[in-house]
């Protein structure tokens, strides 16, 4: 079995002017310079406005930045809108794509998700592609038929346990309070680390990430389930005490 070494990333979503920004990238940076060696990758992807500040602050430290989403395009006319290489020319390593956010609140299909993808992987960022069904969707016992399509569709060719890192999120569990049980969890990245198995040479080195109210009193439960090699988080990562918890769960 692939040594898969766990990365926690934070998703601030649309959270943090400046100045609160700054305070939690500089408290996880002195954290992990004082910490050393630690047993887990750190990521933290800020809104648009503060990757450059965020990325200067965290230069020399194991926290990495990321974006929360990038176009398919290099450039163009698609004003409001950030292309891979510009986060990547301002200090970004990783950028969200395919987030149930932005499926939901956008209309982004899996195929331009895939896109994104390619488009990150172009800029030589590391693309987190996320996927998870809806509570509708797994009341209906189609958890495993919609993830297994998403990951089908959203991850390209060219993807590999180097560029590439996949979250599953339940969409019924983000920011509800709810998390999927350790059996439901267990269930649906079995399935997601056989679907890239099958396709990829390197499948078993991908990194799946759960994703879904991941907090300081359950990380540690929920990264010892197999297939689990870490946790995207919302909430708990704009608290750095509560983010640096989950940090420290990791084995």
């Amino acid at each position: 079995m692939s040594q898969r070494r766990s990365l926690i990333a934070g998703n601030w979503k649309m959270n943090c002017l400046r100045a609160d920004g700054l305070a939690i990238a500089r408290g996880l940076a002195e954290r992990a310079k004082t910490k050393g060696e630690l047993a887990c990758d750190i990521l933290v992807c800020p809104p648009a406005t503060l990757v450059s500040d965020v990325a200067g602050v965290t230069t020399g430290s194991a926290v990495n930045v990321g974006g929360q989403d990038c176009h398919v395009a290099v450039n163009g006319a698609h004003t409001g809108d950030i292309a891979a290489p510009m986060l990547a020319d301002i200090g970004a390593t990783y950028v969200l794509v395919g987030h149930s956010e932005r499926r939901a609140d956008h209309g982004e299909s899996s195929t331009v998700i895939r896109q994104k993808a390619m488009a990150a992987h172009d800029a030589g960022l590391i693309a987190v592609v996320c996927v998870g069904e809806t509570e509708q969707e797994r009341d209906l016992d189609a958890t495993l038929a919609v993830v297994n399509g998403q990951i089908a569709v959203s991850i390209p060719e060219g993807a590999s346990a180097v560029n590439t890192v996949v979250a599953y999120e339940p969409v019924w569990a983000i920011g509800t309070g709810r998390t999927a049980s350790v059996a439901e969890v267990a269930e649906v990245h079995a399935a997601i680390r056989a679907e890239l198995t099958a396709r990829f040479d390197d499948g078993d080195g991908f990194r799946i990430l759960y994703g879904g109210s991941v907090k300081p009193s359950n990380a540690a439960e929920l990264l010892a389930v197999p297939n689990v090699d870490g946790a995207l988080v919302g909430g708990a990562s704009l608290k750095v005490d509560d983010f640096w918890q989950i940090i420290e769960s990791c084995a």
